[in-house]
């Protein structure tokens, strides 16, 4: 009988490669580069398709086997047992949760927009909040999300797939309402000419560059799921080549539906911030639908952004009351409430998030706010994902220390690790090239405000990480001393 209950616990190939695609890209991530790069964007998205993501892409698919089994926690315990450290899984573990608050930040905002294209159906938000107020109104939704999380998590860890699959529906209505606009005389916004692709290369261009990992990251959250495979040495490298195709192929439509409802020499300045919600717009009144079209996506984005936020506060905090953790934090950090809640990792969340938010707040415009977080989640994503690329150089040259793989990216060591070192070179020096702002002229006061900004968000993040075991050291030494 327990067998056969295990059995049903099987996961699809296909359903995990779907749960996966859901996490790792987003409706709105192509708009992102679509207006920093233009049309030339889709030059660079298949040059990063095919030797940056893909190979990305097997070499996750070589971890999870590797590490399959007690290890398959993700990248803290990849980096634990190939190097034998449990400080740097805690640190791994820390680059981990640090890069989760920018983005719990950024889902917060979003929700903040989305309502407001619910309620009063234009871009005039930033008309009409100032970015202090915007910027209080998020951080309250992620307070009372921090105070409700067994209530509201409870609620809606099933609305998390529903809403993933309804923003999936909203994705393949898009494509559906393009072609319906082509077939009907629909005017083509930027054509592809050698004009409109061909790249105007400058500093910015490669400060920008981080754009695009950030937004494909995310193929080693499959992983941890090999096991619940029912025939993994078959159905997880088939699950992870379906991942990639169909992310191909969602930037790439994308991207040349981008291509003919906007002009790429002339884009919103809130494009970032707006720009989803400008294109629905524009189908459905093309359509003779109004903004019901818009509004639907609205709502269908305000659900899905409800559940991330919901996901990334319980992994955030989870995580400062884990088993690494507690080797090297203080217990005061550690404590549970008796519904064995880490109640101060709660508090300690909320702290880090205002601390960033009241940052943000200090912008011009709520456009700014949204570009800055943008620009922030660029930077501390990909140093998190160029960890990915360590675990994988560890395996390589510590292969004789691991068990015979199921699944080998590339047999030769040589041009193994050469991949390797690629993918993580490429990785870091992008994300480095982010500490350039992105929105500004270069020189102006309002650019060095946010380098300095970014430069100092980035070392609170990461750098707490390293305050906090030398505070449990001392911690520690008290407590002996006291006895």
């Amino acid at each position: 009988m327990a067998e056969e209950n295990h059995k049903k616990n099987y996961m699809g190939w296909v359903t995990l490669s779907m749960f996966v695609y859901i996490t790792v890209i987003s409706f709105e991530d192509p708009f992102y580069p679509y207006q920093e790069y233009g049309l030339f964007v889709l030059v660079l998205w298949i040059i990063m398709l095919l030797f940056y993501q893909l190979p990305y892409t097997l070499i996750a698919t070589e971890l999870g086997f590797a590490y399959s089994g007690k290890e398959a926690g993700g990248m803290s315990s990849w980096i634990r047992r190939g190097t034998g450290s449990d400080l740097l899984g805690y640190a791994t573990g820390w680059m981990y949760w640090a890069q989760t608050i920018p983005y719990l930040i950024d889902c917060a905002s979003s929700v903040v927009v989305s309502i407001s294209w619910i309620i009063l159906g234009d871009n005039s938000l930033g008309r009409r909040m100032s970015p202090m107020v915007f910027s209080l109104i998020t951080f309250s939704i992620i307070l009372l999300f921090l105070i409700f999380d067994n209530t509201v998590k409870n609620a809606l860890d099933a609305t998390s797939l529903w809403s993933g699959i309804a923003m999936v529906a909203m994705t393949i209505i898009f494509f559906a309402m393009i072609v319906w606009s082509l077939t009907h005389g629909g005017h083509i916004a930027t054509k592809l000419t050698w004009d409109n692709i061909r790249p105007h290369l400058s500093l910015h261009y490669f400060s920008s560059a981080s754009m695009l990992i950030f937004a494909m990251s995310g193929a080693e959250l499959a992983a941890p799921y090999v096991s619940r495979l029912k025939k993994p040495q078959k159905e997880f490298p088939k699950a992870m080549w379906l991942l990639f195709f169909v992310t191909a192929l969602m930037v790439i439509l994308e991207t040349l539906g981008l291509a003919v409802l906007f002009d790429a020499k002339h884009i919103p300045n809130d494009f970032k911030m707006n720009g989803d919600y400008y294109a629905f717009q524009l189908l459905g009144r093309e359509a003779g639908m109004g903004n019901s079209l818009m509004l639907a996506y609205s709502i269908v984005c305000l659900v899905s952004l409800l559940a991330q936020i919901a996901a990334l506060i319980d992994a955030a905090s989870r995580f400062l009351a884990s088993d690494t953790a507690v080797k090297y934090m203080p217990r005061l950090l550690l404590k549970k409430n008796k519904n064995n809640r880490p109640i101060n990792s709660y508090i300690f969340t909320a702290a880090t998030t205002l601390i960033l938010i009241l940052l943000g707040g200090t912008l011009p415009q709520i456009n700014d706010f949204i570009n800055w977080l943008l620009n922030i989640n660029t930077i501390v994503s990909p140093y998190k994902t160029s960890v990915v690329f360590l675990c994988f150089l560890i395996l390589r040259y510590n292969k004789k220390n691991f068990k015979k793989n199921e699944f080998v990216f590339i047999r030769n060591r040589k041009g193994a690790l050469a991949v390797g070192w690629w993918c993580f070179l490429l990785t870091f020096i992008c994300a480095t090239m982010a500490f350039l702002p992105q929105n500004g002229q270069f020189g102006t006061a309002k650019w060095f405000d946010q380098l300095w900004m970014n430069i100092i968000v980035v070392l609170f993040l990461f750098g707490t990480g390293f305050i906090l075991p030398l505070l449990r050291k001392l911690e520690v030494k008290w407590h002996l001393n006291r006895n």
